[in-house]
This record gives structure tokens, sequence and C-alpha cells, in this order.
């Protein structure tokens, strides 16, 4: 049976044992049960009540609550509500040893058998313990694979028989070997079918040509503590040949636990598993991994690296043993499916590790401790009694429990037909009545007739909507309205109640009214829908008597400040407002009025009683919050002074110790004074404009010497000089002689 969901399981069901003893919530009156039965599967924490004139006749008082709640409403001590128990059988005490011959009365767990009665949600726990004790029987049954692979293993263990005897004889007194061997499927594709292969599967096999005909499995040696037959027996084996690489060994080792044929893995866990046999995997390392994978499908079975020649068997053997022997896991065989079953390990640190069913690293007489808690989800259909096994793998010890389920309610045996508490027309059961066809009402005392539709819709509100506002009972056309622990429910058609009104932080109608049909009835000087809103308005009024100090409005009996900067509980504290500065200059006039004795003025101390006051002799405007003031006295001097507000509520006042104040102007000083200033102006004026002329008159200076300095040039190449000679030339020819003349005659 998957295990994965239990956890989440546990946790659900945690948290619903929480839920009824929470206030607001009650699980079970609002399960709606009709009957005990119902009443036990909404929650374990529920209980029954069966006397017959509990409640009121006016409204439906729930039978199905906790149980406190059924004896404070007057049950008594009339109400069903079993518990999950827990009983022990059969329990015989741990063994010391195993040294009996037989081992049938060697205790490895205790207890042996655990009844269990069991309330669908409420768990029950039980303790049990189980040792490896000392000196236990060991029977090693060798089943070795005889395919041609394995020959130089085969003469590696001519005398295994002596040397394990030897070494398991330091663990047991009582030690039996079996022998087996296997090959494969004598058929096609696993072995040679041929008829030629039938008694020499090896021939043409040039490197061993004579071997003895495939088989599957064969039995050679019954369990027995002569060592010597072992070896004899071992000594006549002769390998075969097979064609496939994976021999027969899982055929085999079915074969030789029950003599069945093997069809999957499961099958085999589960046969070994019955049987008590710890399967032990001797492998070459290049298969290691394949076999421990197998692990996880066959309980109970270890994994050994094998040298190629099997010189390591013995040793090999030891540790799987050692292994095995060193570890304790519960199975559980036959668990029913509507049962959770919850594992807290306790090992030989003497830790608890919940959810685990498994101890590791324990030493020959250890004993490991498990708790075991069984909790049914529901009730079975038929059969209420069910058996399972708890086994510790590879061990012939089990614990048997036994299983009934809690589902019925002892008043439901006392059945009164036709009783006369329900006006005869019903059974009465378990403090109601049950009725019988066309009768209605708590007692039967109604009859339907044919307009059974008409009566119900007496107990509806209005067409369409639920009876008695699906929170009471129609009963011969009355609403009978049902009992809540919010409050009470009332109203012709259970329309109303005091309970559902708007609330407050959690209180209903912020403790300032009244909830009536889910509406708030404020008290006297409260108003809003949850009352939550005070009409009082003198926790607004500031020390000068106005509503918010005139900076804010009175809402709910608190002031809300609308200017900038305003805060306090009734906005009278504002350094950034316009007349911030004129609240403090009362405080400070009357310092410096009585500058001598201020400390003992009541007039000062009644105006500066918020005030911490500093004096200085100059104010440094360096703290950003403060608010510089100041003022002109009476004598036209200049009073300054800076304030902050402290986080106490009180003012910092930083005062100058004596107003700032000045000598009056004189007129000649002015005079001269202006007189010179102009004079300094006009000479300024002056200066610039001298110095202007002064630069420019400089730069065309400059500019002509540079134009000279460029001019340098000789008095022939002047442009202006001409020569006084001038030359003309005139070129024409004599033609007398054919003879040119250039301006001259012979």
């Amino acid at each position: 049976m998957p295990r994965a969901p239990a956890p989440l399981y546990a946790c659900l069901l945690g948290l619903c044992a929480l839920v009824p003893s929470l206030p607001g919530l009650n699980i079970c009156t609002s399960g709606s049960a009709t009957s005990c039965e119902e009443c036990l599967l909404i929650h374990p924490k529920c209980a029954w009540c069966f006397k017959e004139d509990f409640g009121s006749l006016r409204s439906v008082t729930s039978r199905c609550d906790l149980e406190a709640n059924l004896v404070k409403n007057g049950c008594g001590g009339e109400f069903e509500s079993p518990a999950s128990s827990t009983r022990v059988l059969r329990s015989l005490p741990l063994s010391s040893k195993g040294s009996s011959p037989t081992s049938s009365d060697v205790i490895q767990m205790t207890p042996q058998q655990v009844a269990l009665s069991l309330r669908p949600g409420d768990k029950t726990t039980f303790q049990l313990q189980v040792r490896q004790v000392e000196d236990y029987p060991v029977d090693l049954y060798y089943l070795m694979d005889l395919s041609l692979s394995m020959k130089d293993d085969l003469d590696s263990i001519r005398n295994l028989g002596t040397k394990l005897a030897e070494e398991m004889k330091k663990l047991t007194s009582n030690f039996r070997l079996g022998f087996g061997s296997f090959v494969d499927k004598n058929i096609s594709p696993f072995s040679y079918t041929a008829p030629r292969y039938q008694t020499n599967p090896c021939i043409g096999y040039k490197l061993f040509p004579n071997c003895v005909p495939s088989f599957g499995f064969r039995h050679l040696l019954p369990l027995t503590d002569r060592v010597d037959s072992f070896n004899e027996e071992v000594r006549k084996q002769r390998v075969s040949r097979n064609r496939d690489a994976p021999e027969g060994g899982f055929d085999a080792i079915l074969q030789a636990a029950v003599c069945k044929d093997y069809p999957s893995l499961a099958l085999l866990g589960e046969k070994l598993a019955e049987n008590n046999i710890n399967l032990i995997f001797a492998v070459t390392k290049s298969h290691y991994m394949l076999y421990k994978n197998f692990t996880a499908l066959i309980p109970g079975t270890t994994v050994e690296i094998l040298h190629g020649d099997s010189k390591n068997i013995i040793q090999l053997i030891i540790n799987a043993y050692n292994s095995i022997r060193s570890k304790v896991e519960l199975s559980v065989w036959d668990q029913p499916e509507d049962l959770n079953l919850f594992f807290t390990a306790t090992c030989q640190d003497g830790m608890s590790y919940p959810g685990q069913r498994k101890c590791e690293g324990l030493k020959i007489g250890d004993t490991a401790s498990f708790e075991v808690s069984a909790e049914a989800r529901s009730c079975p259909g038929k059969h209420a009694e069910h058996t399972f096994t708890l086994r510790p793998v590879g061990f012939r010890d089990s614990l048997e429990v036994g299983v009934t389920y809690s589902c019925r309610c002892g008043c439901s045996t006392a059945l009164e037909p036709d009783s006369a508490r329900c006006s005869g027309n019903g059974t009465y059961v378990c403090g109601l009545c049950d009725c019988n066809p066309s009768y209605l009402g708590t007692r039967c005392e109604c009859q339907e007739g044919e307009s059974q539709s008409g009566y119900q819709n007496l107990c509806r509100e209005a067409e369409g909507k639920p009876l008695c506002s699906g929170r009471g009972e129609c009963s011969c056309n009355q609403c009978s309205c049902f009992e809540s622990e919010f409050g009470k429910i009332y109203g012709a058609f259970c329309q109303c109640d005091n309970f559902s009104c708007a609330r407050n932080r959690g209180v209903l109608c912020s403790g300032h009214g009244e909830c009536h049909c889910g509406e708030c009835k404020c008290h006297a000087g409260y108003i809003g829908d949850n009352c939550n809103c005070s009409t009082d308005i003198s926790t607004c009024l500031a020390k000068d008597g106005q509503i918010c100090s005139d900076r804010g409005h009175c809402v709910c009996g608190q002031c809300q400040c609308t200017e900038p900067g305003a805060f306090g509980e009734t906005c009278e504290k504002c350094p950034t407002c316009p007349d911030a500065c004129s609240t403090k200059r009362d405080c400070v006039e009357c310092l410096l009025l009585h500058v001598g004795d201020p400390a003992d003025n009541q007039t000062c101390q009644n105006l500066c009683k918020d005030e911490v006051i500093t004096w200085v002799d100059t104010i440094v405007k360096d703290d950003q919050e403060a608010a510089l003031c100041f003022y002109k006295t009476a004598k036209d001097c200049v009073m300054m002074f800076a304030y902050t507000e402290l986080p106490s509520g009180r003012a910092n006042l930083t005062v100058l110790r004596e107003p700032e104040c000045g000598t009056a102007p004189n007129a000649t000083t002015i005079l001269l004074a202006v007189v010179g200033s102009i004079l300094l102006i006009g000479i300024a004026l002056l200066a610039i404009w001298k110095l202007l002329v002064t630069i420019h008159d400089r730069r065309e200076f400059a500019k002509f010497q540079s134009e000279r300095s460029r001019a340098r040039y000789e008095m022939a190449s002047n442009p202006l000089y001409r020569k006084p000679i001038s030359t003309h030339t005139v070129d024409f020819t004599f033609n007398k002689f054919n003879k040119p003349y250039n301006g001259t005659v012979d």
C-alpha cells in the first residue's frame, strides 16, 4: 500500500483536532449530523447526547457537540463518545540467547498479539521491541551458478564447507548448510536445444569441449550440520553451458525457497519475506549496481562483490551476515486499506526518529524500540474486523494486530419501534424519533397529507428561499431554530441572529452597541456601521479652547489634522505653520519681563510649562527642524528665538539673552557718505574711460608698427619710380638685296 500520502493525511487530522477548541468554530455542530453514527464520523472529539428531553421546544439544540457543551446544555452523562484503545493480548519477554535446538522458544519480538479498537480519526498507540539475540541459529543455503563462466569459481569452493563452518562457529553454535545449483531454462533461446547439444552443450567449444547438459535448478543437499557432506557434494559438480548472459538465478531462488516458478520480483520478495529468508547476492563488480537496485524491490537483500575466482566467498558471507544482523526493519503484512500506520523508531543512540521503521548499526544483543500509531480513516462497509501483521524483515517472529471499529453507538441497539415517545408513529433511537412514512415532527406528531409542499412553504421567508433560512427545522409548519455557539438564532423563519453584525478589531459592534438581526444598534454617543465612531468632541479641544487648534477636524472623537505640518492629539504642534511663533511669544516675553526671577513667577510657569528653555548669546540656524522666530519689542529692538518639538511632547526654546537693539543714524554722516559715494563712482567711471582710450590707442599704434615692419623693398623696385630714358624698336625689312635691316642704314 502506498505510504506517501500518510504524513500529509496525519497533518490534516492534526489540524482538524485543533478546530473544535478554537473560539467561534465548532465542527461538531456545523456537521449537521442527524444520527449518532454520523456524529462519530465528523470528528473524534464529537459526542452524541441520547437524553430524551434534551434542548428546548422552540429551538433545535444540536445533539452532536463537544462533551463539555453537551454537559453545559443539560445532557449530563447521557452521551456517546467512544475513544480508540489498545489491548495487549500476549506479550512474552525477549530472549537473551538463541541456543535452543528448535529455536521455537526464542523470542526476538514483543508483544506478540495486540487488539485495537479504532474510532475514525482517533489515533491509538502501542509499543514493540525487537532484539537480535546472541547465538541465534543460522541456516545457509548456497545456490551456485554452474554455467561455464563459473568453472574457476567451482574449483575455489571445493572445501568451502569446512572453512565456512569454522568461521560461523564464532558467531553461532547452531549452523546448517545446504547446497543447490542452477544454469538456465533448458529451452530456446536460453540454452542450446539442438539435438547434438542435448548430452554435451559444449561440443565445438575449443576452450572447454566437455560439460554436463543444461538444467534450470537442482536441489543437491538439504540443510545439514554435516560439513563433509557439503564438501563432497560440491566436489561432484561439473559446469554446463547456456546461450544468453543472464542465467536463471531468480528462477532457482524461488524454486529453492518455495518450489515455485519465477514470474516476478514482487512474488520473489513476498515469498522470501514469508519464509524469513535473507538473500545475499555474491556478484562480480561489473554487475554490482544492477543487483544493488534489486535490493529496493526485494526486502532483506544484501549485495556483496565477489572476486573473479570466488576466493573471497567466505569473507563475503561473513560480511553479509554481519550486515543483516546489524539492522532491524519492520514490514507490514495485510494492512487494511482504510488504516493509516505511523512509525517512530528509537534506536541504539536513544534518539527518536519519527516516520522511520528501521534501525541500523546494531550489535548482537541490542534492542530496537518502535512506537506504532494506528488511525482509521473511515468505517468499513461490511467487515468490521481486520487483522494485519508486523514482522521484522528476515525474522521468524511477528506481531499479530487485530482491529475492530467503533462505528456504532451503544444506544442504537436499544430501538423502540412505534414508541409512545414518538406518538406511536415512529422508532425511538438515541434520543430521536425516526418517523414512519407520512409522519413528521420532532415527536412524529404531524401527518404530511397531500399538501406537504404547502406546509413546508409556511417555513420559508419567501418563495425559493431555504426552509427556516437553512438554520432551523420545519416541524409542523413552524421553524425550530438551531442553537449556535456564536449566539442566538431567532425569528419566525430563523432569519435573524445576534452575532452576524459588523465588527471592529474582532469585537462585535465595537463593544458600543447591540446586534439585532444583522444590524448594530449603537449606544448613545456612538454612530457608524459598527458603532466605532464616538460623537464626543471633548477629546478634540485644545488648550486654547479651539477644536483641534483650528488646524483640523474632530472625527469620531479624534483630531484629523488638515494643516500641513500640524500634529499632536489636538493638532497643537505645527513648527511650519504661519502662526507657530505666536504660540511661543507669550512665554518668551514673560521670560524677558521677569528676567531676574522667571522661575518664581507663576505666570511664566503657566505659559512655559511645556517648554525647555535654553539661553544663548547668538542663535545659529543649524537645525533644519527648528523654527526661527523674531518680533519687534516696545523699544524697537528685535527679539529672536528658535524652537523645536521634542518626542516627549514638550518644546525646546532657544532664546537670546538680550534683544538686538541698534542706535539712531547721523544725518551728516549719511550726507557725506552719499556725496563721497557719488564722487567715488565718478572718479571710477573717468578712470575706466581713460583706461579704455589708452588701450585703444596702443592697439592702433601697434598695428601701424606691424605694417611698417613688413614694408621692406629697394628704390628700383619702387612702384612709384620711373626711368628717364625710354627705348623704342621698329622692325622693318628692305627687299632690295633681300637682306634684313634692323633700324640702321649703311
